[in-house]
């Protein structure tokens, strides 16, 4: 497909310029023109954040050929405000708090003028039906619409214009509603992610990918890659100057595979070049010769005797075991009047952040070799950076650039290595923007968890004994396993007073996708098991839920089963507090008859009563009614 010169207008500006074959309107906007507002989460036209109008409709410009565009006008989030002054919609934006990560929001924002352009008076069901085809990961929606209400309302005359005024001279922080500094950056499309940042003479990296999940490596061929006009460097782990290894916890990754791939879609070589297209051709160009391995992708089979080892450290395939004991379990056990076991089992779980990962690395004119990227662990990942390219810390520095989401996921330092190695064999700036494929099929995933658990209860409900065992399939390498592990141990209990625990979590080595850090970290896995055991145990003892709860709940004073002392605990009044909000009905969970407490069955609430009662008892106990 040829080069074809296009005449249209943008922003009000007349525009000529050549668009490259096969280029999409958002390439053109972003690469011809630097509008970096509109953004790619997706590349499929499911997310959102690439809308921009074209002849007054709004289109999602990564789905629309560059071409089409000829002759059109079109306006970009960056076009929205006059000359810089923010219109009432993205003022009600900053006013809200509706911007978190960001990312999302100049999407948002151009889907929310186009609901308030088709119908100034919109209600709140027809703007979230016009903004259904934008994502947002952060906000949980609520304040983006909100924020739509608001300026809708202030256009109408509804609300004098004051109502989106923001007040940028707080005089409190704590426990005041603080307005985020960088939310205009956010609502204009002026804030650049890493993937927006360009550099002269940059040169644009594509990783090459093992397609195999457990093999050696017994060549790698880069001579033809290399040969391609416009390649500037091929790297591979040949490149490594200095100590190739880095994690969280355990420094087991490879900048790029070495010796051995562990899972599909690991790192095998990586190409920078002058153009994306002669980067993706280079790639096709590297021959690799693989000896395929036994794989094992379940954590209790890679724990067997003989199963394929991954790493040669690691015995049993263990990344991390954490045993917690406090009391003894087995008397706890025989003064049970009812014991409970069960299995629970939760899946590995993609973060999805909007903004996929992305980053740009040069050597500056000290020699001091600069990574920019949404790294959400920077000083760790400088240090580990230093020992790998063999270099003083005073050399190597990172540059955290607004992170378009993280949720944990961008806590480990799994291409910026790649960036450094391929900036200092070309001493040119290069850049590495993954795809939306690329970021799912090879990046760390939430840890799934497989946690038996056995638990002791009196008939009034009281826990005497907890036992629970937790594997976690920590994938191909240990990133943030040690840490999800101790979290999961320390957290395996819940809000509960329990004489007797035994606790013990592994995370196990498999050939699977990597597993890291995600909101919860170990926690969300153990925390389903424990609060899905409670329902169980109300049903099976006659009891409310609540009422369980409320009995077993630590108070002031308490000592955890990792022997810290709480002097303040508010898990009775956060119980009250939820069960007050939710209009909750009382009684035994599948209308197995009424509570066993003298508060009332189903359809009697009598909120925050159970808790202030059983606070008062000295011993935490309820009386048991007679049948």
């Amino acid at each position: 497909m040829p080069e074809q010169v296009l005449e249209l207008t943008v922003n009000g500006r007349k525009q000529k310029k050549i668009a490259k074959p096969g280029a999409r309107l958002l390439d053109f906007l972003r690469d011809e023109l630097n509008l970096t507002g509109a953004k790619e989460g997706c590349g499929a036209g499911e997310c959102g954040t690439c809308s921009v109008f074209v002849d007054g409709k709004l289109v999602k410009s990564c789905l629309m050929p560059a071409m089409k565009a000829d002759g059109a006008t079109i306006e970009t989030v960056e076009g929205l405000a006059n000359k810089g002054e923010l219109t009432p919609l993205q003022r009600a934006f900053h006013k809200t708090g509706a911007s978190q990560c960001g990312y999302c929001i100049p999407g948002m924002v151009m889907a929310a003028t186009s609901a308030l352009r088709e119908n100034p008076f919109a209600d709140r069901e027809e703007i979230k039906e016009r903004l259904g085809g934008n994502i947002c990961r952060c906000t949980g929606y609520q304040k983006i619409f909100e924020a739509v209400e608001l300026a809708r309302d202030v256009m109408n005359g509804r609300l004098p214009a004051t109502a989106i005024d923001v007040d940028e001279k707080a005089e409190k922080y704590i426990g005041a509603n603080v307005r985020r500094l960088d939310a205009p950056s956010k609502v204009s499309g002026s804030l650049r992610y890493a993937g927006d940042m360009t550099m002269p003479g940059m040169l644009h990296m594509q990783v090459l990918r093992s397609p195999h999940a457990h093999a050696k490596i017994l060549s790698i061929d880069t001579s033809e890659a290399e040969a391609l006009e416009g390649v500037e460097c091929v790297v591979t782990h040949e490149d490594v100057p200095g100590e190739d290894g880095f994690g969280v916890f355990v420094h087991d990754q490879p900048i790029m595979a070495r010796d051995k791939v562990r899972y599909v879609g690991e790192a095998v070589a990586a190409v920078a070049a002058e153009d994306l297209a002669t980067a993706r051709k280079a790639l096709g160009l590297i021959r690799v010769e693989y000896e395929e391995l036994p794989a094992v992708f379940d954590p209790f089979e890679a724990m067997k005797p003989g199963a394929p080892k991954i790493h040669d450290y690691a015995d049993g395939n263990l990344t991390k075991h954490i045993p917690i004991r406090k009391g003894d379990v087995e008397n706890g056990f025989a003064e049970a009047d009812v014991i409970i076991e069960e299995t629970y089992s939760t899946q590995a779980v993609e973060h999805a952040y909007l903004e996929p990962e992305a980053g740009l690395a040069y050597v500056d004119h000290d020699g001091v070799v600069t990574v920019l990227s949404p790294s959400q662990n920077i000083t760790h990942h400088r240090h580990m950076l230093s020992k790998i390219i063999a270099k003083p810390i005073n050399k190597v520095r990172f540059i955290m650039s607004a992170v378009g989401g993280g949720f944990g996921g961008k806590e480990d330092m799994i291409y910026q290595g790649m960036l450094a190695l391929a900036a200092m064999k070309t001493m040119r700036p290069v850049r590495l923007v993954f795809t939306r494929e690329e970021s799912i099929a090879t990046t760390a995933k939430r840890h799934p968890f497989t946690t038996r658990l056995k638990v002791g209860f009196k008939k009034d409900g009281r826990i005497t004994a907890a036992e629970m065992e937790a594997v976690a399939d920590g994938g191909a390498y240990g990133l943030s396993t040690e840490g999800v592990m101790r979290k999961a141990a320390i957290l395996s209990c819940g809000p509960y007073d329990i004489a007797n625990v035994k606790v013990d979590t592994r995370g196990i080595y498999t050939n699977n996708t990597p597993s890291g850090a995600f909101r919860t970290f170990g926690g969300m896995q153990v925390q389903f098991a424990m609060e899905s055991h409670m329902d169980l145990a109300a049903e099976r003892l006659g009891l409310d839920p609540f009422e369980i709860r409320y009995l077993n709940a630590m108070r002031d004073g308490a000592v955890t089963h990792t022997q810290q002392k709480l002097d303040s605990v508010s898990a009775t009044r956060v119980m009250e507090a939820a069960e007050k909000a939710s209009n909750w009905e009382r009684g035994v969970p599948n209308g197995r008859g009424a509570t066993r407490s003298d508060l009332g069955g189903p359809g009697t609430r009598k909120a925050c009563t159970l808790g202030a009662r059983l606070a008062e008892q000295a011993d935490h106990r309820v009386e048991e009614e007679v049948a």
